[in-house]
């Protein structure tokens, strides 16, 4: 539990740090070093002198992808690391952090788990936050009536879901995209499944999938190389050395189009759209980032905003972005509006992607999205929290070391020309999946614009 000391010394270092690290900021990218631990852990670092704190996040390939037949496995592995572990009950744990002011958290995403740490550097407050992180993700004791709670919990969290037309498009719309593999199951889980997830089987999720082998550590913070190193190590000390997960099954692309459309009790639709796109470190990546910039990822000024809202009236807002994952992730659309507008502003949205792929952007709308992502970039990386979710996103997916340093002249190379190009061979109109929440329920193929 919290108190109100605790979190007020916590929000003044966090506030210091971002005065102190966006005053800061410059056109420097941070200068990242890699190692691996005794126990075969590979570690990112980042100094950062700026403020006595550090932040610490360790990924294992242990996402919803490993679920297997039981969805949602991954994630109440997660959330039941702070439950309780070694000798300490969740009370225990939780007041050994508040205590040094330190905060701790555990997620997962279809890719990974993250369990993330934030401490001031003073030696004792420093020594007390690893070693809580260190028997959190060795020894987790997965306590019954803690798993009961936190289960309950979810099923209450997944009924609620049910209830947002958002929510319920997105499952839909991953099932049409990703059909039997993995990345097809919400990470959450269904309530069939979390319903009967038993100890044993968390258990011997994070028996085989938390092992140092299969884990990136990422740390940001005022430590010199030989604290660094030091730290890591004792992190991941309890691992065992294990081995890194297998690699995921490739992704098929869809061979049609397939409408779907959901019925939902809403004077509004959503209509979403979405078919796989591209992976971590796909040689296309910066021709498609910066191509759906233009398209459907600036917001206000990109072309699908100008002609579903601004022209047309059709929807508040729209969206379009990819989505990079360790196999290709989804290429996604959006937008909700008025029942009986859906399928108008449906096809403006499929027509608006169709003239883009084969016109692709004008010269000045290529220059003023390069300003934009460029002149953005160093507000992306001027705080140690984003520093250190890059070097967690480098370390796990093997991107190289200099990917920020390059970053800015990646976009500024990348040409209309390629963008066309990129877009003509990686997106295909006509076999796009697509679901509809509002309005009566249906489900068919169909060519849903010209490819």
């Amino acid at each position: 539990m919290t108190t109100p000391l605790g979190l007020r010394r916590l929000a003044l270092y966090w506030l210091a740090s971002a005065l102190l690290l966006v005053a800061g900021a410059a056109g420097a990218t941070p200068q990242i070093q890699s190692w691996q631990t005794s126990n075969g852990a590979r570690v990112l670092f980042v100094a950062a002198s700026e403020i006595p704190m550090v932040d610490v996040k360790v990924v294992f390939d242990a996402g919803s992808a490993r679920d297997g037949d039981r969805p949602g496995l991954a994630s109440m592995t997660a959330a039941m690391l702070d439950e309780g572990a070694g000798d300490w009950d969740a009370d225990a744990l939780a007041d050994r952090l508040d205590f040094v002011g330190a905060s701790l958290t555990a997620s997962a995403d279809r890719d990974m788990t993250s369990v993330s740490l934030r401490s001031l550097t003073r030696q004792d407050a420093l020594d007390t936050a690893v070693e809580t992180m260190a028997v959190v993700l060795a020894k987790p004791v997965f306590d019954a009536d803690e798993l009961e709670r936190v289960r309950q919990n979810r099923l209450v969290a997944l009924r609620q879901q049910e209830e947002s037309p958002r929510q319920v498009g997105r499952k839909a719309l991953f099932h049409a995209v990703y059909l039997e593999h993995p990345y097809a199951s919400d990470p959450s889980g269904v309530a069939e499944s979390i319903s009967t997830l038993s100890r044993a089987e968390l258990q011997a999720f994070h028996d085989r999938f938390y092992a140092a082998a299969n884990a990136v550590v990422a740390i940001v913070g005022d430590l010199e190389r030989a604290g660094a190193e030091a730290l890591a190590e004792r992190i991941v000390a309890g691992l065992p050395k294990g081995e890194a997960a297998p690699a995921l099954p490739q992704v098929a692309d869809l061979e049609t189009g397939a409408l779907e459309t959901i019925a939902f009790p809403s004077s509004q639709t959503t209509v979403m759209a979405g078919q796989p796109g591209m992976r971590r470190g796909d040689p296309d990546y910066f021709r498609l980032y910066v191509g759906n910039h233009i398209l459907g990822g600036s917001g206000l000024v990109s072309i699908l905003m100008h002609e579903i809202r601004e022209k047309r009236g059709l929807s508040y807002s729209t969206y379009s972005y990819f989505l990079p994952l360790a196999q290709p992730g989804p290429f996604l659309m959006g937008l909700q509006t008025r029942n009986d507008q859906a399928e108008q502003a449906r096809q403006v949205m499929l027509e608006t992607l169709e003239r883009f792929i084969t016109e692709g952007p004008t010269e000045e709308e290529l220059a003023a999205a390069k300003k934009n992502i460029t002149g953005g970039f160093p507000l992306k990386i001027a705080s140690n929290g984003d520093i250190v979710q890059y070097l967690a996103v480098i370390g796990f997916y093997g991107l190289p070391l200099d990917y920020l340093d390059r970053f800015t002249d990646r976009i500024e190379s990348v040409t209309v020309e390629q963008i066309r190009d990129a877009f003509a061979r990686r997106v295909h109109p006509s076999r796009l999946a697509i679901v509809t929440v509002g309005g009566r329920s249906q489900k068919v193929s169909q060519a849903s614009g010209a490819d």
